[in-house]
C-alpha cells in the first residue's frame, strides 16, 4: 500500500512546544529561512532534518508529515 507525503506538521509541533521558528532554527542548526520553507510546505525536509526534528521533539520521523494513502 503506497503512501505519499502530505502537509508538513513542523509548524504544529513548534506551536505545541511554544517555540518560534527562529528558536527552532538555532536548536536544529538550520537557517530561519529553511525552517520557514518547511513550515510553509515550500520545501520538503531531508532525512537528516527529519531525524534532527524527531530528536528535538521526541517523536517519530513520520510524525513530522501527514501521510496520504494512495
Amino acid at each position: 500500500m503506497p503512501f505519499s507525503r502530505g502537509r508538513c506538521l513542523l509548524a504544529n509541533l513548534l506551536k505545541a512546544e511554544g517555540w518560534s521558528q527562529a528558536e527552532y532554527a538555532r536548536k536544529s542548526g538550520r537557517s530561519k529561512r529553511v525552517i520557514s520553507h518547511f513550515c510553509n510546505d515550500e520545501r520538503v525536509m531531508l532525512p537528516e532534518d527529519l531525524y534532527t526534528a524527531s530528536m528535538l521533539f521526541k517523536c517519530r520521523m513520520e510524525d513530522l508529515y501527514e501521510w496520504i494513502e494512495e
